[in-house]
């Protein structure tokens, strides 16, 4: 039986301070997952910048591949390198590297590069002025293309980013080896999913895609 839910339930309580401000309970209770990526720069003293994101699509459209970051603090360092260089880099990493890609929210002081702080190794891009994550299955590098606040004068923004070169391990695309998908491929942000009449916290953590035939 479907339920109807316009207003917060009221089971849902906050499991950390400010929870509730931070997130819409509406995302609580959909519970849909997100692809998590690290998105990489510059700062503006040259240091190395990692963002562990999530809440992030993407879209082909008139031949091009489109990169839809949907809440980016204005205040961040990921907002500056992409406003003083217009360019980053998106790095996919599998679950065997999350660990360190999940420190580098430690290491995001203006004076340390975060990428190498984070036990992870910095490379050279092809195409952009920005640095990437050699230990990532997946580097797509992005050009910036605009940007729009979610509400006036908020702290947040959409951004779009063009793709202009990838770099992917040839063992990813090769489903007889690692693949893209299952336990080594693409991992997923599962964050708080309630149940709406208990107010339990269901299974959160990393998800994968197991791709199933014939649906």
């Amino acid at each position: 039986m479907k339920k109807e839910f316009s207003t917060q339930p009221a089971s849902f309580t906050e499991t950390w301070p400010g929870e509730l401000d931070m997130f819409s309970w509406k995302d609580l209770l959909a519970g849909i997952p997100a692809p998590l990526l690290v998105v990489t720069g510059w700062k503006a003293n040259g240091k190395e910048n990692a963002c562990l994101q999530s809440w992030a699509t993407f879209v082909s459209t008139g031949g091009e591949f489109v990169c839809m970051l949907g809440t980016v603090p204005k205040e961040g360092h990921m907002y500056q390198s992409l406003k003083e260089t217009g360019c980053c880099v998106l790095n996919f990493p599998s679950r065997d590297i999350y660990d360190r890609c999940y420190a580098t929210i430690e290491h995001n002081q203006d004076e340390i590069n975060e990428i190498t702080a984070s036990g992870l190794t910095a490379e050279k891009t092809k195409t952009v002025n920005a640095p990437r994550i050699a230990e990532c299955f997946l580097n797509i590098e992005c050009e910036f293309m605009w940007e729009k606040e979610i509400f006036e004068n908020g702290d947040n923004i959409v951004i779009a980013l063009k793709a202009v070169h990838m770099s992917m391990d040839d063992r990813y695309y090769d489903d007889k080896q690692r693949g893209r998908y299952g336990e080594t491929g693409f991992l997923y942000n599962i964050v708080n999913p309630r149940n709406p009449e208990t107010g339990e916290v269901g299974a959160e953590g990393l998800g994968i895609i197991q791709p199933t035939k014939g649906l």
